[in-house]
């Protein structure tokens, strides 16, 4: 998934140290990735969501998506993604929550291409939580997805 020049992502944190973890960490952070990927190619059902967001996850992200795009936008910026948080359940289930600094974030208009650079609030950070269960190919797909904006665990 490539990302246009003018968004960023960085992921701070992301190596446990155990290979399952590191793992389950990886597609997780790819999972909110293509998610990004989704409204800067202004594509609701973009494969890359498909591939790492399946059931509830899938259908809350392709909205969200769907609702950026048809308001006429798109994302600027950087976006660091932070204290992640694991927990392996058997072979193929996790959770994973992380948060979200979105300060450097902006929206963009789609047709004028203008970036709308508002101060950062509380509301710029986001604390994610999410269910991960790995599928038949091995890859550790988000099904469950929950955010909460000015969680105070993230904001800085």
């Amino acid at each position: 998934m490539k990302l246009p020049d003018d968004v960023t992502e960085t992921f701070q944190g992301w190596k446990a140290g155990d290979a399952t973890e590191d793992a389950a960490l990886a597609d997780a952070g790819r999972a909110q990735t293509a998610v990004t990927h989704a409204i800067t190619q202004g594509d609701p059902e973009a494969a890359a969501l498909n591939f790492y967001q399946s059931g509830a996850a899938l259908a809350g992200s392709q909205d969200w998506v769907k609702g950026i795009v048809d308001a006429g936008l798109t994302y600027s910026g950087t976006v660091r993604y932070y204290a992640p948080s694991i927990s392996v359940v058997g072979k193929d289930t996790a959770g994973v929550s992380y948060c979200a600094d979105e300060s450097k974030a902006y929206n963009k208009n789609r047709k004028t291409q203008k970036v709308d650079k508002v101060p950062a609030t509380d509301q710029s950070y986001v604390l994610y939580n999410t269910r991960l269960k790995k599928n038949a190919e091995g890859v550790w797909q988000t099904t469950k997805l929950e955010s909460e904006r000015g969680n105070e665990k993230c904001v800085q």
